[in-house]
């Protein structure tokens, strides 16, 4: 199914106004046209499964359904078929050489969200964030013509660093949505026994349990800011901005603590253009 130029442009404009009520939006506005506009895609189809699995107006049934029709459109792109959906990424995927097996890992990992994380052992979290955060890294990484060995570093441990800061940030709403991402031998360890999201993140013994996975959140940043400054061959704006930008949102978590109630903390997108003009975050 081709595109003609006007579906063309209303697809990049609907991906770039997706893109823009994200966090990442700031990041992503500094790279030139075809790398922003590939990058709004990939956000655009991330933005779209997510939904999917969230949506709990719909049966579990009726979102696997949707996640299968996705892989059906994504598969069937790659082997040359009708793309359906997935024809909003045939440009990105042409022009950066993107792996099929990347957008599918995101789709399971969705998957693993709407069957229900409560929990998980640290094997299980890992693959969760390989899937739903790394995944989308290697792709990013491609997108900002990084070479194979420094992107798929930089992919893994900002990508960890990043969606273990998320699960930190949202553990209050995440268990109102009945899901429990904080790890079964963590939670085991400081005597939590509920895996019951609500009742285990009241328990004042969840404190210790977030600062474990900060400090191992903080290691991965670390280790992303070693890649960086090395300055391999890249667009590495934006990675610099969103490393900085979400580094500084576990730290000031971890400045408020752990214990409830707690208050959310969100990234500043003010302070995310600060950053660009203290940092020289612009080439």
């Amino acid at each position: 199914m081709a595109l003609t130029a006007s579906s063309n442009a209303q697809v990049a404009a609907d991906n770039a106004h997706a893109a823009a009520g994200s966090s990442f939006y700031v990041g992503m506005k500094v790279l030139p046209k075809a790398e922003r506009e590939a990058m709004y895609a990939v956000y655009g189809f991330c933005r779209i499964v997510d939904d999917i699995a969230d949506d709990q107006t719909l049966p579990i049934a009726g979102q696997r359904v949707a996640l299968d029709a996705w892989r059906h459109d994504l598969r069937s792109l790659y082997a040359g078929g009708d793309p359906g959906r997935a024809a909003m990424l045939a440009g990105p995927i042409d022009r950066y050489g993107l792996a099929e097996a990347d957008f599918l890992a995101v789709i399971d990992g969705m998957q693993m969200d709407l069957e229900g994380l409560r929990g998980p052992d640290l094997a299980t979290l890992y693959l969760y964030c390989d899937r739903v955060a790394v995944a989308v890294g290697r792709l990013s990484v491609k997108v900002f013509g990084m070479e194979k060995a420094p992107g798929e570093e930089l992919a893994h441990h900002l990508g960890r660093a990043l969606q273990l800061t998320n699960i930190l940030r949202d553990v209050d709403e995440d268990a109102e949505m009945g899901r429990l991402y904080l790890p079964d031998e963590l939670l085991t360890q400081v005597g939590v026994t509920t895996r019951d999201p609500r009742s285990a993140i009241a328990a004042p013994e969840i404190a210790g349990v977030c600062q474990e996975l900060a400090t191992v959140a903080q290691t991965h940043f670390e280790s992303a800011g070693r890649v960086l400054a090395g300055k391999p061959a890249g667009r590495l704006a934006a990675p610099r901005l969103m490393a900085a930008a979400y580094a500084g949102l576990l730290s000031r978590m971890q400045r408020r603590g752990w214990g409830p109630p707690r208050t959310r903390v969100r990234v500043n997108k003010a302070a995310l253009i600060w950053l660009l003009v203290r940092e020289g975050l612009f080439a």
